[in-house]
């Protein structure tokens, strides 16, 4: 239980609009029993009174309230559910944006350890599991315990032993039923939500590797393990849908026996009246009626174990703290970046080996590196460190002068222009992908950095720059995503480039095009480019040669050629 104490507390800033949607809900209840409790009185009186009583009995008072009742109870759960529904919508939204808050720092160090489906599902199928915890169990069982101190009170004017019995009943019922259904239904809540996961996760992998699973005929393995999970959740929940039907059952028999005992009592005496006539319907429907309110409080603690589960799955990420955070106190931005690394060394989590042994660097304002390497060299390890996705484990990295973990995450954003070496596009419109990276960008600023990487076609159609991209872009081709995210960096424009294979599938005389643009607009810039393609690198300052998580050469084209080291044979092996 201890782990909804935390977002009950978010309950606290939409504690209005609960509150009243639980007065509301208490409304409709009441207005429902006394509905349904002055019908069974009217209509028993009345054919008690029969024709005699068209002079002396009173039909227009009970008619009245009955429709009073009934519009009371109607106009209660609409605005009830109206109110609900919106309060449930915000704790939601809130829900949401402040795990997501949790989540950003997180950002990749911690998260790198979940699997996406996982991930996915714990921020929204657990976010919304949580939601149960004020609709299926705060509301339902406050509103019963309300409406039967209510009931109890207000038939103890009419005699006191009958209704301190119906209230005796109603409250062991509620205190009764939920504990016990609780723990019959933890395991199997805690289950499903775990099988929930699992299915979902495994389903997004296959989804995800569909061409690959059918290429190597995998695929039919994959879809017998999918349907063997599949099956062991729809046991599961058939076995709470059973759970779920015996809480039924016991509350229906609870019920059946109140009526009839209430009967039996009734039928000797109501108050000081030895024949209470119409009196015993009044007892008996109020019975029935107040069982109303109980009906989802059988279920209700059953929901409890999903949403403790669900619980805990959310706070096993918001409790992790973050492998890098943000605390500096240096936020104005540079238009000049130096940087240097002092024997970095760098590892991830659960490595056997260092990403990165003892670099040394120093690259001047407005220098132009290129890092070259084979695959697993550390090249891009060490621009992740750079934009501080990771902070090293040994050494230090300065900006400026001053060590990388001073610079506030707003301004060292600012400061860096970053063309990753996956570029991710959102399901949003052209113009909505290119604003991410400027954000005050007008339009003509837009197309005219599509014109500068050559993609100008994207907006030379009806829809223009509202053209929609779909999810990750997928109309469009490798070559052209890439060249989106140098758009991007044009439209951002840092004094730091940082610069992931920048040119990775564009055809030879498209590559020429972008390296030229790239030196033009960075001729003032500090730059250090990653890349295993030696076009236009003779070009650059300095270069360097990484291999095994170190720099084994740095120097200029024409002083590593003469050396006659690494960088002289990769000349030789994968120059144009």
């Amino acid at each position: 239980m201890k782990l909804l104490l935390p977002y009950l507390k978010l309950y606290r800033r939409h504690s209005f609009r609960l509150t009243l949607g639980v007065v509301l809900a208490i409304a409709a209840l009441l207005a429902s029993i006394g509905l349904l409790t002055l019908s069974g009185w009217f209509l028993a009186a009345a054919s008690l009174a029969g024709f005699a009583g068209l002079y002396s009995f009173n039909y227009m008072l009970p008619a009245a309230g009955v429709r009073g009742a009934a519009i009371t109870r109607t106009a209660a759960r609409y605005f009830e559910r109206l109110v609900s529904h919106d309060a449930t919508f915000r704790v939601l939204q809130h829900l949401r944006v402040t795990i997501f808050a949790y989540l950003l720092p997180l950002t990749p160090g911690r998260l790198s350890r979940f699997q996406q489906g996982d991930l996915l599902n714990r921020l929204v199928a657990d976010v919304d599991t949580l939601d149960h915890l004020y609709l299926r169990v705060i509301s339902p069982m406050v509103g019963a315990f309300c409406v039967v101190l209510v009931v109890m009170v207000g038939l103890s004017w009419l005699d006191v032993q009958l209704a301190m019995t119906l209230g005796i009943i109603l409250l062991a019922t509620l205190i009764a039923l939920p504990p016990l259904f609780y723990r019959l239904g933890y395991a199997g809540g805690a289950a499903l939500t775990r099988q929930r996961s699992e299915y979902r996760s495994l389903l997004m992998r296959w989804l995800q590797g569909m061409a690959e699973l059918r290429i190597y005929g995998a695929e039919p393995d994959y879809r017998h393990k999918l349907n063997g999970l599949e099956q062991q959740w729809q046991t599961a929940q058939q076995r709470q849908a059973g759970l779920s039907a015996w809480s039924q059952g016991a509350l229906i028999l609870i019920s059946g026996l109140t009526v009839t005992l209430m009967l039996w009592l009734s039928a000797a005496g109501v108050g000081d009246l030895i024949k209470p006539g119409a009196l015993i319907a009044l007892f008996v429907f109020c019975s029935l009626a107040a069982f109303e309110a109980l009906a989802p409080v059988a279920t209700a603690f059953q929901h409890l174990g999903q949403v403790i589960a669900s619980a805990g799955r959310v706070t096993e990420i918001t409790t992790q703290r973050p492998a890098v955070s943000f605390d500096g106190d240096r936020q104005q931005a540079v238009s000049e970046v130096s940087l240097a690394l002092e024997q970095v060394s760098f590892s991830y989590e659960n490595s056997s080996f260092p990403a990165l042994q003892d670099i040394s660097l120093r690259l001047h304002a407005g220098e132009k590196l290129a890092l070259i390497g084979r695959t697993g060299s550390g090249k891009s390890s060490l621009l992740q460190l750079l934009t501080r996705a990771w902070d090293p484990q040994q050494g230090e990295i300065t900006l400026n002068g001053c060590p990388l973990a001073s610079w506030q995450e707003s301004a060292l954003r600012r400061m860096t222009t970053v063309v990753s070496q996956r570029v991710h596009l959102f399901s949003a419109t052209l113009r909505e992908n290119l604003l991410l990276a400027a954000s005050e960008a007008s339009d003509q600023q837009l197309v005219a950095a599509l014109q500068q990487v050559g993609l100008e076609k994207l907006q030379d159609n009806q829809e223009g720059l509202n053209a929609w991209l779909g999810e990750g872009g997928r109309q469009l081709s490798g070559g052209e995503r890439r060249r989106l995210g140098i758009a991007r960096a044009l439209l951002h424009d840092g004094a730091l480039w940082l610069l992931d294979e920048p040119t990775e599938g564009l055809d030879a005389h498209t590559e020429q095009q972008i390296l030229s643009l790239l030196r033009q607009v960075t001729r003032d810039k500090s730059v250090i480019m990653v890349t295993h393609r030696l076009q236009g690198i003779e070009h650059m300052d300095r270069i360097g040669v990484m291999d095994g998580g170190r720099l084994v050469e740095l120097g200029s084209h024409q002083e590593l050629i003469a050396k006659r080291g690494r960088y002289s044979d990769f000349q030789q092996r994968y120059a144009l």
